[in-house]
């Protein structure tokens, strides 16, 4: 079986009645949780952004309490699940702005977690990888948001 590109899924919801779309939705909701997640972020959480970001960094934060740093190894694991879900979050929302701050947000809780960043490599490169991601995307925006986010961004940069 072959899937259906994009445009040709949006035609075809276009012509089905609205309460057949109701059904559909449901039942990709009870597929896979992350579809659940993300039909729960447009429902209840799309409309209110900064609540969003304030509630993603809160499981950001109970993550890295989480963190198990008596084996570089296990924090490794751990902060590469925080990113995951950080990514995962990133995607439910199509604001660039949302991106910055949780990225942002994410490399200063890995500063602040203790970890010996500069002595692992693979810490090093993960942390330097989301750098560049921050002003990859930092670029996309107006000149305005570039202002507010150049403090942060210098703050990470050392």
């Amino acid at each position: 079986m072959e899937t259906a590109s994009i445009s040709i899924l949006k035609k075809e919801l276009q012509l089905i009645p609205p309460e057949k779309v109701i059904e559909h939705c449901i039942r990709l909701a009870k597929y896979k949780k992350e579809n659940k997640e993300l039909l729960s972020y447009l429902l209840f959480e799309a409309a209110n952004e900064q609540a969003f970001i304030k509630q993603v960094q809160g499981e950001i934060d109970g993550q890295f309490e989480n963190l198990n740093s008596s084996s570089i190894y296990l924090a490794k694991k751990t902060v590469r699940k925080v990113l995951k879900t950080t990514n995962k979050y990133i995607r439910f929302s199509e604001h660039k702005t949302t991106e910055i701050e949780l990225l942002i947000y994410f490399c200063k809780k890995l500063r602040k977690s203790g970890l010996p960043i500069s002595r692992s490599r693979i810490l090093r490169n993960l942390y330097q990888r989301q750098f560049e991601r921050i002003n990859k995307v930092l670029k996309m925006l107006h000149e305005d948001l570039q202002f507010d986010y150049k403090d942060d961004v210098e703050m990470l940069k050392k």
